[in-house]
């Protein structure tokens, strides 16, 4: 179950792209950012209203709500939409495949029981050589906007993970859809103004019927659908293994961007595929060993 929702994850988180290129001829960015998880707050508005799930109660609960939010939606999401008027998709999905690295170490300072070992060490290098690998002929640094695209790619990187470890250690007992619907009530406020004050009056923007189609697709599927799935999975299993769906991710948007919108395929994506493959075997599915059969919840 968890190696399928694995899986699922990362076709889901690969097929975004494509709608968020085609959404762009018509809505900009900040916009479209906005829109999409309006959709989706309002979707799981209605689904934690009839399935009556819990809210968060106490202000410890909502603290690391409105922190986690902030990160995974407000400077994740906003930086990476910044910086890719500056630099080319292809660089910023290896400077987003970081975030396996900063899991990493974030995992080790936070989650005891969750350890550097060199073969995690193996595994995140190899992946990231990988991304790299495929995306060579992109990654390139001509002015000073694009080392700022750069940056502000990494910081979105560690927000990221730094989400993904908070909500790991402190939000065991928040349900998925809460914990999402939460997060984007905090995180979304800047990133409206910020498309406001930028990108001025929404209304204005051609929605057409293929932007609504995307926005829709990238609400349900690419967010509500993505996140319930992958806070479900974070509880799981180590933090290390549901990040490494960062590496796999542009591996698979390249080969769906050549099956479906007839895109060039790098000649190097066999081989930065095969690395990839092999960084995710490392982690992924390699079997535990000399470990005795508990149940999770009485590890200390």
């Amino acid at each position: 179950m968890k190696i399928a929702v694995w899986l699922i994850l990362a076709f889901i988180w690969s097929t975004t792209w494509i709608f968020i290129k085609v959404g762009l001829d018509d809505i900009p960015p900040m916009a479209f950012a906005a829109a999409r998880f309006l959709v989706s707050v309002s979707l799981l508005a209605v689904v934690i209203k009839l399935q009556r799930i819990a809210m968060p109660k106490t202000s410890a609960e909502w603290k690391l709500i409105a922190i986690t939010g902030i990160l995974q939606f407000s400077i994740n999401y906003s930086l990476v939409f910044w910086s890719e008027q500056y630099i080319t998709s292809g660089l910023a999905a290896v400077l987003q495949a970081t975030i396996t690295v900063f899991g990493l170490i974030l995992a080790w300072l936070m989650l005891p029981n969750e350890r550097i070992t060199l073969q995690k060490i193996v595994a995140v290098s190899v992946g990231i050589i990988g991304v790299a690998v495929i995306f060579f002929d992109q990654l390139k640094v001509d002015n000073l906007m694009a080392f700022a695209g750069c940056a502000a790619i990494v910081v979105g990187a560690y927000a990221a993970a730094q989400a993904s470890i908070l909500v790991k250690a402190k939000a065991a007992d928040i349900h998925p859809a809460t914990l999402v619907f939460s997060q984007m009530l905090c995180g979304l406020p800047a990133i409206i103004i910020y498309s406001l004050i930028r990108e001025g009056n929404p209304l204005a923007f051609n929605w057409s019927l293929k932007a609504v189609l995307c926005v829709l697709y990238l609400a349900v599927l690419g967010t509500v659908a993505a996140f319930w799935l992958y806070y479900w999975l974070l509880a799981k299993v180590e933090s290390t293994k549901a990040m490494m769906i960062s590496l796999v991710t542009p591996l698979l948007a390249v080969v769906i961007g050549w099956l479906v919108l007839g895109e060039t395929l790098p000649p190097q994506t066999g081989f930065g595929g095969l690395l990839i493959i092999a960084a995710i075997g490392l982690i992924v599915f390699r079997k535990r060993k000399n470990q005795p059969q508990v149940n999770a919840d009485t590890r200390k």
